[in-house]
């Protein structure tokens, strides 16, 4: 009987076989499934056998003492996305961008999902509009004083960076002077000009670099980036909120107004050229039209006012205003000659723009008819806003900046447990949007792929859409209940369907049962060529079977069913063919939380089929009669009749255990790819799929188990013969290689007629080679270890070790594997046959040549025979009466320990591992069924589908079985 012992986890591990055919198996999964009951057998199993998108699963690193400088592009690697980014970041700066309609100013704690955009996506209109006055210091986020180290970049002989104390109020200015002081140059910020002009001359500069070994400070410093600070930025609270990612540092350095300025330009210069684009902080002139990835500036309350306050602080504020966008700005007089020429040309496409006069006009009317000029992208794919949610937020295009773009909502939502929140290229405020709701991938070459997120409601030209497809231009995407898209690529050069998809003449995706031609309202077909399109499904040659999750049940039950009764003529992988189509309907058309319970629901009634077929044929076995019945020795037939049930699972299992790991593989390469490696659901989805292969593995290793039981208890009582038989009969002539069973010696027809019937029986399968192989493999392990221990124990009681029977015996081994070589397994057996065949080649040798070897000289030539097994032959040896073993026999003091304690006879759980197959699955699911037998269940199926589908209707809403119109 199997016994299991359950581990950790749930993990079943099955226990040794104690009979005389013992089998235990490896497994390449790491842990199976244990069984919900016991095996009935007479022996027992022992098993052992995107971009950068997925940066939002990594867990958030300790914050480093440096600033961030951040692409756009990078604001998913900081995962902190936190509900406070945006409240901060309206801090840092202290301005206001658009209206919202929050409840706090710039800082408030409730900064709604809407205005959470960066100040580059701000529209130009809202830009112009007024400037709210600074929000006091109580509405900030906090900082305490700490200790900034400011490097000197050159300025002093000696001295690496200098100390300055440093607090939330400290700006950029103060600090330098205070740097100056400390470096010993003249300047303060309350000095007199002289010193105030030296102040002037130096910039604080915030560098982006790769520390060396030591760290910061350690001296070996090489800045990639650099970033000029504002005279009235806080570098406190700068160094608070932007921090750097791992393996990069930054840090503040003094330098030359002038040189930091040159520096910077050539920064910019450097992204360009190299196409990587522009640090974080670059201008970002089209933002307006690429992905709206970033948190969002708060805006001022109702009340707050929008003019700026009299004196300084009113202009500092509208500096920052003005390079909201970036405040790296080369120059302002750049800024305010583009905004010029953007004017003038906006007025030239104006109605009467020959009489316009450009005077002290607002400055808002020009900028809201610039960006009304809106030029869609030439080389990337973009989607063109049809629906919007809040038309005062919402853009009319969204460019795909990256090769996989994400969709989502924006706000103050992470991820579960804490983790950070997801990477989304494009905010959409809705409330049904979910995080992460929709991932759209456009490589070089078409078509597009669209995936939508768990539970995430997305339609695909006016379908619902559950799991990955084609997306191809001018398709419609629907995001929840109010964003809807058109999909663009001029990429594609008008090569698109001349008709848009989603119009009637193309009608939309099928839903999963096969009614979807009756039920389809918007085809623009008539009743009967419905009736005739499903009629072709049903009858069709496809391999598709579509149904839908409440009827799954019934078919995979039925399925099962006919499997096990062997009803029909289905091919030998027909059931696992037709498991597979479900599996692939599951996975490409029911939701993402499908398939799992599919797979586990599939792999229960499967054991519970080979748990009855167990249990059926150990009934009929000959020691289970009552008393009184005698016992009928096995034929080689008969165990074939028996076992081909047996078989036929083990070999559509294996194919069918081998096509659910590809799926299962590529469900982990999108999640990997997307970046919900980690994501909770998909996990337990995981989890599930692995339990539910776990199972499979055991039918497969069961299976295995019990044919090479029956197969081996049949050669038990057959094997003595190939000791006993004389090839050398009168008249008799001995069979060349490759000859019929029936040419051969009538004492090695019943062993041979085992190896064929298992030879047709795996054939007649179709099982996998691979355990074809392991199934002879473990045939000839236990045909040698019974042979060799016979052998060994019939020299004990009466003279058998001679020459004249050993030349018997190794004629009969000769003449086995010539037939074995002739059929194919040559290779196998003469493997596995290699320690009898060395036994029985030291019986052959002739007598005086035994006399004149040595200890020695025998033990090399018979390496695999151990000291007692060889000790055992040559002392049992008859070489005359009256004659005992030569001395020269005697082995060594060395070796008598391992001569006296040595087991003479072969252990059968020294027997080869069962190793599952790997690799892609042998079913063809391409192409059109070309079976007629696997054509005829594939119809019944669908009909009993048709039909149950139907039986839910009215009486009155009722459709007959459809028949095709004949050519």
């Amino acid at each position: 009987m199997l016994s299991g012992e359950r581990k950790e986890g749930g993990s079943p591990r099955f226990g040794k076989l104690h009979l005389p055919v013992g089998l235990w198996i490896n497994s390449p999964r790491k842990q199976l499934a244990k069984l919900g009951r016991r095996w009935p057998s007479a022996a027992s199993v022992k098993s052992s056998s995107s971009d950068t998108g997925s940066r939002s699963s990594e867990p958030l690193p300790p914050p480093p003492p440096h600033v961030e400088l951040r692409r756009v592009g990078a604001v998913k690697a900081a995962g902190g996305a936190s509900g406070s980014r945006a409240k901060r970041i309206s801090q840092l700066f202290r301005g206001s961008g658009t209206g919202t309609t929050g409840s706090g100013g710039a800082g408030g704690p409730g900064t709604p999902g809407g205005a959470q955009r960066w100040a580059s996506e701000k529209k130009l209109p809202e830009l112009s509009a007024g400037v709210a006055p600074e929000p006091p210091l109580a509405t900030r986020a906090t900082a305490p004083p700490g200790v900034l180290k400011i490097f000197g970049a050159g300025l002093a002989s000696g001295a690496n960076y200098k100390s300055v104390l440093a607090t939330a109020r400290s700006t950029a200015r103060e600090l330098v002077a205070e740097a100056l002081e400390r470096y010993g140059l003249a300047g303060s910020p309350g000095g007199g000009p002289g010193e105030s002009s030296c102040v002037d001359a130096f910039a604080l500069c915030d560098a982006l670099g790769r520390p060396a070994a030591g760290g910061v400070g350690s001296g070996e410093w090489r800045a990639e980036h650099l970033r000029v600070l504002g005279d009235s930025e806080r570098p406190l609270l700068v160094q608070e909120l932007w921090r750097a990612r791992p393996g990069w540092a930054r840090r503040f350095e003094l330098r030359g107004r002038e040189e930091a300025r040159r520096l910077e330009q050539e920064a910019f210069g450097a992204a360009d050229s190299d196409g990587t684009g522009a640090p974080s902080w670059r201008p970002q002139k089209n933002r307006s039209r690429a992905a709206s990835g970033g948190a969002a500036l708060a805006s001022p309350g109702p009340g707050s006012g929008s003019g700026p306050p009299a004196g300084s602080g009113g202009k500092e504020r509208s500096e920052n205003l003005s390079l909201r966008r970036s405040v790296s700005e080369l120059s302002l007089q750049g800024r305010r000659r583009r905004q010029q020429e953007r004017r003038q040309q906006a007025l030239s496409m104006a109605p009467g723009a020959a009489d316009a006069q450009i005077g002290p006009a607002d400055p808002g009317d020009f900028d809201q008819l610039t960006q009304c000029l809106i030029q869609a992208p030439s080389n990337r794919p973009y989607f063109l806003l049809l629906q919007g949610y809040q038309d005062a937020q919402d853009f009319v295009v969204y460019v795909m900046t990256r090769e996989q773009h994400v969709f989502g909502r924006g706000g103050n939502s992470s991820a579960r447990g804490g983790s950070p929140a997801p990477y989304v290229d494009t905010f959409l405020n809705a409330p049904d949007i979910l995080p992460r709701h929709c991932t759209v991938r456009a490589g070089p070459e078409p078509p597009a792929m669209v995936r939508p997120s768990r539970g995430a409601p997305v339609t695909h030209n006016g379908c619902l859409l559950l799991r990955e497809a084609e997306l191809h231009p001018g398709d419609l995407l629907g995001l929840g209940e109010h964003f809807l898209f058109m999909y663009k690529d001029p990429r594609t050069g008008g090569s698109g369907p001349a008709r848009p998809p989603w119009l009637p003449a193309r009608p939309g995706a099928a839903p999963p049962g096969p009614g979807w031609a009756f039920s389809c309202r918007l085809c623009g077909r008539g009743l009967q060529e419905r009736g005739e399109a499903l009629a072709a499904y049903l009858d069709g040659r496809e391999p598709v079977l579509r149904f839908r999750p409440r009827e799954e049940e019934a078919l995979l039950g039925e399925i099962v069913r006919a499997a096990a009764a062997g009803a029909g003529d289905l091919p030998p992988l027909g059931p696992a063919t037709l498991l597979a189509l479900c599996v692939q309907h599951s996975a490409r058309e029911l939701e993402l939380g499908h398939l799992p319970r599919l797979l586990g629901r599939l792999a229960r009634l499967i054991k519970e089929a080979v748990w009855e077929k167990i249990k059926e044929i150990g009934d009929r076995q000959p020691e289970n009669h009552p008393e009184g019945v005698p016992e009928v020795p096995l034929t080689p037939e008969a165990v074939s009749v028996e076992l081909r049930p047996l078989m036929l699972w083990m070999a559509n299992t294996t194919e069918l255990l081998s096509f659910v790991q590809e799926k299962v593989l590529e469900m982990e390469k999108e999640a990997d790819q997307e970046g919900l490696s980690s994501d909770p659901q998909l996990c337990n989805d995981l989890e599930l799929c692995d339990e539910a292969m776990a199972l499979l593995d055991e039918v497969i290793m069961c299976t295995f188990q019990q044919s090479v039981y029956y197969l081996t208890k049949t050669l038990y009582s057959t094997l003595p013969a190939l000791l006993d038989s004389n090839p050398f009969t009168a008249g008799a002539e001995l069979p060349g290689p490759g000859a019929e069973l029936g040419a051969m010696p009538p004492g090695l027809r019943p062993t041979l007629g085992v190896f064929q019937a298992a030879l047709e029986l795996t054939s007649q399968c179709e099982l996998h080679p691979d355990l074809v192989s392991q199934t002879f493999g473990y045939l000839f392990f236990f045909s040698n270890a019974s042979l060799l221990n016979s052998l060994m124990e019939r020299g004990q009681g009466r003279p058998f070790y001679q020459w004249s029977r050993a030349v018997q015996i190794r004629t009969n081994l000769d003449l086995v594997l010539d037939w074995l070589q002739g059929a194919g397994l040559g290779d196998i057996a003469t493997e596995f046959f290699r320690k009898l065949s060395i036994a029985v080649n030291l019986l052959c040798v002739p007598r005086t040549s035994l006399l004149k070897a040595s200890w020695s000289s025998l033990r090399t030539d018979h390496p695999t025979l151990t000291p007692a097994q060889l000790h055992h032959l040559l002392s049992h040896y008859q070489l005359g009466p009256g004659r005992g073993p030569p001395p020269a026999w005697d082995p060594p003091p060395a070796e008598r320990d391992a001569v006296d304690t040595g087991d003479i006879f072969e252990s059968f759980s020294s027997h080869p591992p069962l190793i599952l197959p790997l690799g892609s699955s042998r079913l063809r699911l391409t192409g059109p069924v070309t079976d007629d037998a696997l054509h005829r269940e594939l119809r019944r199926l669908r009909r009993l589908l048709w039909d149950l589908e139907q039986q839910e209707l009215p009486a009155n809403h009722r459709h007959g079985p459809p028949v095709a119109t004949p050519p």
